[in-house]
């Protein structure tokens, strides 16, 4: 390049404006050098020759060496920016409304790669907007363009640009283009793309524009598949944001998990599941009644995710269960306050809860069977590790997880003793009086004065009934069912006859008569079949089509039990007070009782 031509690049560019200061001093320098080494080439013609002949070298030289920045990505930030070559460069041009405006319009109608590599430095620049000085984008409004045009048409631009179809959302697509032409021009636009908004996802607060930027992200996951730093990152992010958002940005968080986990499977489908099973123990501290639907959500999702490999799900389940068990074990065997404090705990409750419902949504599909038992035995240690009535709350869990257990899976649990116990909970002086409004659902221990109301008794009686009854329908066309319920029918005629309170026992007498009417119903249809008691698909038919009417009269009188304790439910958290609810979360803030989980999926206590 010569003096007249340095000249007139310099001035051509200083027309349009666009250069920053700092550039301009960049380019007087730069137009000094030049003048320097045309005087050398003046002088020397051999080394002018020997520049020449390696020109070609450096250039080859040089994209190798960006070939393998591209891959070392332990301490790139996603701060460099692309020119129209696809390389990296720090300097870009201010643009204004217009500028954009016009540069859209070369890219969404002609697909112009060097108008959208200056998209994309601003694009770059609008992501980084607020954290390091910018000389890119004029205005706000020139923000707002660059950023909405980018993430909407991106990945569109990319996959026409490469020949991918919308609906193709398969990696190997991506891994066989990697040594394509076009791929290696577009590679740098695309991990630019990548990266700036995986940045802007961890700048920006506003639960909106994540959602968007998310489902945006969730468009071109297929793109990942060359970028394996990238993708770590984009699990850690979702993660993050699935557990701690709230609505439709958790739920879009969630989205970008499954999806990694099914499009990379093996690759990532472990990474995902330990690091979200973390993410929720960590969040599931304490249940209250204003993050309820929150862990339910997380809850519901993981078991999803689970979902998509019940194999390697259930190896982890194992895992973790087994760690369950150690500590209950300990707890059993040495009873001190640290090993018990651990087990009635929201985490330890909500790791069994978490592991139910995976069991029970999968048992029919697979052998979960030794999973069932596992987690039946804890259930049932937890219930004998806590008799006393300030457990009431977790007694009631025991018995309604394995009520749900025995439902899904069609296996017969007992748990008609662990109901009945809850009747012989005395109360202290003072019981005839009624006590605050207290929330179950958030709770796992009562507290002492609570024990003192005539609530208590009434909550006593009333989820003694409750489980039973859940039990009962579940059974109540069996063929056994007489049996079954013969001995509770007992000791609930013998509660009856000694409460003195008449709300509990016009309760228990309306359900002994309905049980005992069911009794009834079965017996006179069992006496009238031929089959033996051990023609297993006989007895299994016994009763389906009654049971596909639900017209038995136990079975109108169960729906009626289910309403009546929602309505109760509702009551109890409507009149739950704000007070009361500050008060609890100062609790937590305080509290030591902390779990975490390892990267193996194991549960350990702090």
């Amino acid at each position: 390049m010569g003096e007249t031509e340095s000249a007139s690049y310099l001035e051509d560019n200083n027309s349009e404006g666009a250069l920053s200061v700092q550039n301009r001093e960049i380019h007087i320098e730069l137009e000094k050098k030049i003048k320097k080494l045309d005087r050398l080439k003046e002088k020397d013609p051999e080394f002018s020759n020997f520049l020449d002949s390696n020109k070609n070298r450096l250039k080859v030289s040089m994209d190798e060496e960006n070939e393998i920045s591209d891959e070392d990505e332990s301490s790139d930030d996603g701060r460099e920016l692309v020119n129209e070559n696809g390389t990296a460069t720090e300097m870009s041009m201010l643009l204004y409304t217009s500028a954009v405006d016009s540069l859209r319009h070369l890219v969404t109608e002609q697909q112009n790669v060097s108008a959208f590599t200056r998209l994309l430095n601003g694009y770059r620049a609008a992501c980084h907007y607020g954290t390091e000085s910018s000389n890119v984008l004029k205005d706000d409004l020139t923000f707002s363009k660059i950023l909405m045009f980018v993430l909407h048409e991106a990945d569109n631009i990319f996959r026409k640009l490469l020949g991918i179809q919308c609906s193709n959302e398969r990696k190997d697509v991506i891994l066989e283009l990697k040594d394509t032409a076009k791929w290696k021009k577009l590679k740098p636009l695309i991990k630019s793309y990548l990266r700036s908004t995986l940045f802007f996802l961890n700048e920006v607060s506003d639960s909106e524009i994540l959602a968007f930027t998310l489902t945006r992200l969730k468009a071109s996951i297929i793109f990942f598949a060359a970028f394996p730093h990238l993708l770590q990152r984009l699990i850690k992010t979702s993660i993050h944001l699935w557990a701690t958002g709230e609505g439709t940005l958790s739920l879009h968080s969630f989205l970008i998990i499954r999806e990694v986990a099914a499009v990379f499977n093996s690759d990532c489908f472990d990474i995902c599941l330990v690091k979200a099973y973390k993410a929720f123990i960590s969040r599931c501290k304490f249940v209250e009644p204003v993050i309820f639907k929150r862990i339910l959500f997380l809850k519901n999702s993981f078991v999803e995710l689970c979902s998509l490999d019940v194999q390697k799900s259930s190896n982890k389940a194992t895992v973790s269960i087994q760690q369950l068990a150690k500590i209950l074990q300990l707890g059993l065997r040495t009873k001190k306050k640290e090993a018990v404090k651990k087990i009635c705990s929201w985490q330890y409750a909500n790791c069994i809860e978490l592991w139910i419902a995976f069991i029970s949504v999968n048992i029919h599909d697979y052998d979960l069977q030794p999973l069932l038992y596992m987690i039946i035995q804890i259930i049932n240690g937890v219930a004998v590790l806590f008799p006393g009535p300030r457990y009431l709350p977790l007694r009631v869990k025991c018995v309604q997880w394995l009520n749900h257990l025995s439902s899904s899976s069609g296996v017969f649990i007992p748990v008609a003793s662990l109901a009945l116990d809850v009747l012989e909970y005395k109360i202290g002086k003072g019981g005839s009086k009624p006590g605050k409004d207290f929330n179950f659902s958030s709770a796992i221990k009562l507290p002492k004065h609570w024990l003192k109301s005539g609530n208590f008794q009434e909550e006593c009686v009333f989820s003694a009934i409750e489980l039973l009854a859940v039990h009962f329908a579940q059974w109540s066309y069996h063929i056994s069912f007489p049996e079954l319920a013969t001995i509770p029918v007992i000791c609930l005629r013998k509660f009856h006859e000694m409460t003195t309170t008449e709300s509990s026992q016009r309760l228990v007498k309306r359900f002994i008569d309905q049980v005992e009417q069911n009794i009834e119903f079965v017996r006179k249809r069992r006496d009238e079949v031929a089959f033996s008691p051990r023609d297993q698909q006989s007895v299994e038919s016994f009763l389906q089509l009654e049971k596909g009417s639900g017209n038995v009269p136990f079975t109108q009188y169960y729906r009626s039990v289910i309403e009546k304790s929602a309505s109760r439910n509702l009551l109890t958290k409507k009149n739950t007070s704000y007070l009361e609810l500050k008060k609890s979360k100062r609790k937590r803030q305080h509290s030591n009782n902390n779990v975490d989980v390892t990267v193996n999926g194991e549960v350990d206590y702090d």
